[in-house]
């Protein structure tokens, strides 16, 4: 779900954060794809540490980094600190998209494996339609690109990022 939800809730900022940060069109395009950068580095460095730690650890450790990079990037009091805490929250996704469908795999009845991998894969879109429509209720509510509402938008990930930091630590070790 976060996967989905991390890569599409900038789609809903971007005109307010060229304007918060007077960003040119490069910056911007970096600050989107400051997150697909970290995914890439998470996808490639999470599967030695799940061998070495763990799958049940190192999904509790992107779960820190999830909160962390949901409340940095809310936050963000410069536009490097924004894009910092969008390339970390990548991290997080890319680690993820790697390990959560290992951790799955080993934890499934063989008759429910695919089922069970299947259903992450759905709840990556769910978390995409899931950001799509909190951007929107939170321009209606909050306001336009005039406005902080992309604080919220990009902070409201840590709801979803710190249950799921409390629920991974109650899943049993692969």
């Amino acid at each position: 779900f976060l996967f989905g939800f991390d890569t599409a809730v900038i789609s809903g900022t971007t005109d307010a954060l060229r304007s918060h940060f007077t960003l040119d069109s490069n910056q911007l395009g970096l600050t989107v794809a400051s997150a697909l950068l970290g995914t890439i580095v998470g996808a490639l460095g999470a599967g030695k540490p799940a061998e070495r730690y763990g799958r049940r650890a190192v999904l509790t450790a992107v779960a820190m980094v999830y909160v962390v990079a949901s409340l940095g990037s809310g936050l963000a009091w410069s536009w490097p600190a924004l894009v910092t805490a969008r390339f970390l929250g990548g991290l997080g996704v890319g680690a993820a998209s790697v390990v959560a469908p290992l951790y799955i795999a080993e934890i499934s009845p063989a008759e429910a494996r695919g089922r069970l991998v299947a259903t992450s894969q759905f709840n990556i879109v769910t978390g995409i339609l899931i950001a799509y429509l909190s951007n929107y209720l939170i321009a209606r509510l909050v306001g336009g690109p005039q406005t902080d509402a992309w604080r919220l938008m990009l902070g409201i990930q840590a709801i979803p990022s710190a249950l799921f930091l409390l629920l991974v630590r109650r899943i049993p070790e692969s």
